[in-house]
Parts: C-alpha cells; structure tokens; sequence
C-alpha cells in the first residue's frame, strides 16, 4: 500500500506479479539471460489493434525484476491503439530486461484483451441508456486488475466480492424457500447503507421482488419478449439488469429493451489476448 495526497492506494498488481514471477523463475532466475551483460532497450509493441489496459501490472513486474528497469508508456490506460503502433518502452539491464519479458507480456495481453472486449460491448450499446458491467467470474487472483481492465473499457465493475454487495441468487431463494423469505432474512442483517439486488428467472418472480422493495432486478436467461415485459413490469419502480447468454450480436437488442445494467461473463471469461510484443533495438 503506498500513499498519495493523504490517501492510501493499494496495489493490486503487487501479489498477482509476484505468484506470476514465482511461477516463471522459481527462485532461481533466468538460466539463459543471466549470461547476458550491460544494458540495453526494448519496444512494446501491438501485434493487433486494442484498448490499453495493464501499465501498472508491466512496472510492477520491472520493479520487481531489477528496480533499475525503466518502463515508459507512450498511452494511457483506456487508449485504444492500432497493429504495429508502439505502447512504451523498458530499459535498464539486459538480463533483468529479458528476465521479465513474458510475465509483463503476458499481464498486458490478457487485461488488454479484457478492455478490449469490453470497449466492443460498450459500442455495441452505443445510444441506449444500458451500461456494460463485469461479473464475479474473474480469473481467480487478478480479480482487481481484470476489473480495473473492464472500467479502462468503458464498462463497470459490478460487486468486487460476495463482501460489497448483497445479490439473492437462485441457490440463496431455494435454501430459503422462498425469493420472499431470502431477501427478509439477508434485509434482517445489513446495514442502512447496503441495497439487495435479486436474480429472476421469471415474470412471477419479477413481481415477488418489486413487492419486496428489490432495489436492483437481474433478468437471468431471459428472451427479449421476457426482458420487454419486465421492463414494463418494473415501470421504473428499481433498476433492473439482464445477466446469462449475453452475446456480442444480441447485446444491442437487450440495450434496446430498456435495461439499466446488462452484466456479461465473457468480458472476462471469453477475451481473447491481445497480442503485444517486446522488441529489443
């Protein structure tokens, strides 16, 4: 944790970076590039177009490395770049530079990918009033940094943990026998500040969670004639949120139905990598 201004910022890049390079050098280092001596330069280069995200996770990775490793970015996180376009640069000593390459690579193509897949749900809902947010189903360990790559997309966080927010899903209901009986019981123990956000599989179950004041509604799995009819339901009366089977060519069509919040798993499940190299001059 480091402070800013009188804020204490933590690092969420710090423990992913060090159980990665634990992975990739095992306490015993490079084998080959520790034979390489003096000093050298390198280019951080797009093979493909993208969004950037994941420049703290690539410092992270020279500092740990060799803390003479300079890191310089050419963009910002959230920019989008196209092929061959150059991101940064590294420099400092050859073994270290060599020593870190494909753990920062491998940070900045997945959470490129992740914003970048993020940004084209984003358009693809460009002009409704729907907003593009992640889910739980994150790559276990870089939770913050996939989450901090979907906001650099354009798209929001959600719920970070099962700590920040309370959801009744459909286990939840079926242990308490009832959509009712659950949110009585998770209402009994919050605090003022916290809302109770419900999963619904059905039209009846849309209702059940309106008459139990749900400040937030997710559709799950629902068809477009579905999701059309709870809007109207709901009438404004709490937010509501389309979750499971969201696609690429059928998220416009969802945004359109007048969502608020269309929740989608592949943004983090599904991303592919984009691929980004490390160019010695």
């Amino acid at each position: 944790m480091r402070t800013g201004r009188g804020v204490a910022v933590v690092n969420t890049a710090r423990e992913p970076v060090a159980r990665a390079l634990a992975e990739d050098l095992a306490g015993y280092g490079d084998l080959t590039g520790r034979v390489v001596g003096g000093d050298g330069r390198a280019r951080i280069v797009a093979r493909g177009a993208g969004v950037l995200s994941g420049t703290a996770a690539v410092r992270e990775v020279a500092a740990q490395v060799d803390e003479r490793l300079d890191v310089t970015f050419l963009l910002k996180d959230g920019d989008r770049f196209g092929a061959c376009e150059m991101l940064g640069g590294v420099a400092g000593p050859l073994a270290g530079l060599l020593a870190m390459e494909r753990t920062a690579l491998n940070f900045l193509g997945c959470l490129c990918g992740v914003a970048s897949t993020t940004a084209a749900f984003v358009a693809a809902t460009a002009g409704t009033g729907a907003r593009i947010a992640a889910t739980r189903k994150t790559t276990p360990g870089l939770r913050a940094l996939e989450k901090e790559a979907v906001q650099h997309g354009g798209g929001l966080p959600h719920r970070f943990g099962l700590f920040d927010a309370a959801l009744v899903k459909d286990n939840h209901i079926r242990a308490a026998g009832s959509l009712t009986a659950a949110v009585a019981a998770v209402r009994e123990r919050l605090g003022h500040v916290h809302l109770i956000e419900v999963e619904t599989e059905s039209l009846a179950q849309v209702q059940e969670a309106l008459d139990c004041r749900a400040a937030v509604i997710m559709l799950d799995n629902m068809d477009l004639g579905q999701v059309r009819a709870a809007v109207r339901l709901v009438a404004g009366r709490a937010v509501v949120e389309v979750s499971g089977g969201v696609t690429l060519d059928r998220v416009g069509d969802l945004a359109g139905a007048g969502v608020d919040i269309i929740s989608v798993g592949a943004l983090t499940t599904a991303a592919p990598w984009v691929d980004i190299g490390l160019d010695m001059e």
